[in-house]
């Protein structure tokens, strides 16, 4: 494929994902796929991958997140491979944007993930960054409130050990979600970029949480 129909293929992949994500909720929204797309082509300047599947895997890759979908993971894979259909690429990239979809997500309960490529370590480091960080914190929180979920509640420890399907259920306060999710991804990142940026966020994250503690207890 000529670097002109790459192009074209992005840039009606992008007008397809905007169209899509119009009215959703701020923190799956068209922006934290703009984010996702520009910290995987960073990543992807460092690595040797097809930049085309990468591009298209991080703009397809929350194209109908299950949490919106009563947790039906198939509706995302379907509804991109019903659009890529209409575009002028290979079965076999089709094949390989759907699998990163199907794999990118952090499911909870230690679950194996099934299929791997550099191009998917590419968009999954860049999905996680942008659950990290400043910005991160600003999705966890929002998403929470999209819920009606509390902050925090002292009487309510995270679950370390909950099971994908519980992972999944899960209503606890949003501040749990640090111990269940967001700090434990510096760990799991793939990429010497991706984990670079993701120790930077966890150090915010981690200063974050104990300056919300000193002001929780009144000590601040």
């Amino acid at each position: 494929m000529t670097s002109e129909n790459s192009q074209l293929v992005i840039a009606n992949t992008i007008s397809f994902v905007k169209k899509q994500l119009e009215g959703a909720e701020g923190g799956h929204d068209w922006f934290h796929i703009e984010r996702v797309y520009k910290n995987s082509l960073l990543i992807a300047s460092e690595e040797n991958v097809d930049v085309l599947i990468v591009s298209l895997g991080a703009l397809l890759h929350d194209i109908a997140d299950s949490k919106f979908h009563e947790g039906d993971e198939t509706v995302g894979p379907a509804l991109a491979r019903k659009f890529l259909e209409t575009q002028e690429i290979s079965e076999e990239t089709i094949i390989h944007v759907i699998k990163i979809i199907e794999n990118i997500s952090f499911k909870g309960g230690n679950q194996l993930q099934k299929f791997h490529s550099k191009e998917l370590a590419v968009v999954q480091d860049a999905d996680r960054l942008d659950a990290i960080g400043a910005i991160g914190i600003a999705r966890a929180f929002n998403y929470g409130g999209f819920k009606n979920r509390l902050l925090y509640d002292p009487d309510i420890p995270p679950n370390l050990t909950m099971t994908p399907a519980e992972y999944k259920a899960s209503k606890a306060p949003t501040i749990n979600h640090f111990y269940e999710k967001l700090l434990l991804l510096k760990e799991i990142m793939n990429t010497e970029t991706g984990t670079r940026i993701a120790s930077e966020r966890h150090l915010f994250m981690e200063k974050f949480l104990a300056q919300f503690y000193a002001e929780w207890e009144g000590e601040k």
